[in-house]
């Protein structure tokens, strides 16, 4: 505590930093002529740096994390009365708050009934790819150990996440990847490969041709996000997601969502495919779980997959041996729980659906306005606004350009995003995910920001 309070310097914190802490998604060398930003303290959608300035975070913590809004004393109390009674014990032992919360998350998605408790998105997703491949050798002779995952999308940052990443320069340098690991085609209408009336169920047959060349028998398991988020907050066409399904069961193919970003609220629903009548056999979750105030991820799955883990006691390994040490940290699921009765409490998924509707009926204003946004799309309070630098021909936007909108709005106080360093030529989307508190004001203040960006950066 007493080099913390060393800290109350908020030079000496900016040179602890510059010195000693090896940032997220940054080049460096500018640090060593401006400082690094540090954030000091939040309330509800604001967030104050070290120079004090105020900012209106529209992006829940940078990474659509912070689903409640920051300064919730109810949920900080919760975690210290946890801690200070029971902090850790390693998940081959249960615990209160993870028993209570596995139990509420599970009322809230029918058809699935287990949670395995992880720390991270990454981590969650790996969950799921040992499962598969352990399936696969205990009840496929090895085969069906393919796991395929869709161009533009995303599932963290660990080798064997990369590998079912589809954005190249989210992967590039990080090569060569584990084998097995299948690349199916987007599903991105505006950027469609396909020139057909139902773009939907033709991007789900793409998936289906790639089954058929490399082989049904060899395919265990199919990923995909709800709404891909980074690779540009593409909403799926539709008739997309029931012809998935119907696909996956003609091939006895397991589908595994990662509802990373999309889950806990983000889209209007407790999870994005429920907006979509599917029924996964994996779900996958972190950010929003406990909205950044513990780590905690969960992947959840049904008790058919639960069950071919325990069809032998008898032979010592046919259970998941697998561990994840903090995933038996008891602040995670005690955050969890307060984060899910704020959301019910504050009525936070109706209020979702309303602010999201009149934030995209607001980007559409400016889409009329602007001539270099080419689409808006998202649902619920995730939205992305799609730049471009001709809209007859959707030639992407300089992606400097967009860097500078992005770089005007926060200079206004207002902290957007944009596809980062994701899909080569086509990091040209600004992506909005404010909390799920918005207002009409926040909405109004953020596209304000936008608005006096594109004015300023584009003419």
């Amino acid at each position: 505590m007493d080099d913390y309070a060393g800290m109350n310097d908020i030079g000496a914190v900016v040179e602890a930093d510059r010195a000693h802490v090896w940032h997220h998604l940054s080049q460096h060398k500018q640090y060593e002529t401006v400082d690094p930003r540090v954030i000091v303290e939040g309330k509800g959608m604001r967030v104050w740096d070290a120079k004090g300035k105020e900012h209106l975070d529209a992006v829940s913590g940078g990474v659509w994390t912070v689903n409640v809004g920051y300064g919730r004393e109810s949920i900080a109390d919760a975690v210290r009365d946890q801690l200070v009674k029971m902090n850790y014990f390693a998940g081959a032992a249960g615990s209160i708050p993870g028993s209570i919360f596995a139990k509420r998350l599970i009322e809230k998605m029918p058809g699935l009934t287990r949670v395995y408790y992880s720390n991270s998105g990454s981590e969650a997703n790996e969950k799921v790819y040992k499962m598969v491949r352990q399936i696969s050798h205990r009840h496929h002779g090895g085969k069906k150990w393919k796991i395929l995952y869709r161009e533009r999308d995303y599932h963290g940052t660990t080798i064997a996440a990369l590998a079912s990443g589809g954005q190249a320069q989210r992967n590039a340098q990080y090569g060569p990847f584990p084998d097995g690991f299948v690349q199916v085609p987007h599903c991105l209408e505006y950027r469609k490969q396909w020139d057909v009336e139902n773009y939907g169920e033709r991007a789900a047959d793409a998936i289906e041709e790639v089954i058929l060349r490399e082989g049904p028998d060899t395919i265990g398991c199919l990923v995909l996000e709800p709404v891909t988020a980074g690779g540009g907050v593409i909403v799926p066409p539709t008739g997309y997601w029931q012809r998935v399904q119907e696909i996956c069961r003609k091939y006895d193919i397991l589908l595994h969502i990662d509802e990373v970003v999309c889950g806990v609220g983000r889209t209007g629903t407790w999870f994005g495919y429920q907006h979509y009548g599917i029924q996964p056999d994996f779900v996958t979750m972190a950010k929003g779980v406990a909205s950044g105030y513990a780590a905690i991820s969960c992947t959840v799955t049904t008790e058919a997959v639960f069950n071919l883990f325990k069809d032998d006691p008898n032979d010592p390994m046919s259970y998941f041996r697998d561990i994840s040490t903090f995933g038996g940290c008891t602040a995670g699921p005690a955050a969890a729980l307060e984060n899910m009765n704020i959301i019910e409490r504050e009525g936070l998924l109706a209020n979702t659906v309303a602010m999201g509707d009149y934030c995209l009926g607001s980007l559409a204003a400016l889409m009329d306005k602007h001539k270099v946004i080419g689409e808006v799309r998202g649902k619920g309070l995730f939205l992305g606004a799609e730049l471009v630098a001709d809209r007859g021909t959707r030639e992407p936007a300089d992606e400097k350009k967009v860097a500078a909108v992005v770089a005007d709005c926060m200079a206004q106080g207002v902290i957007i995003g944009m596809t980062n360093r994701s899909v080569p030529g086509f990091n040209n989307t600004l992506c909005l995910s404010p909390a799920l508190i918005a207002t009409k004001d926040d909405i109004d203040e953020i596209t304000t920001a936008i608005d006096g960006a594109l004015g300023r950066v584009f003419g």
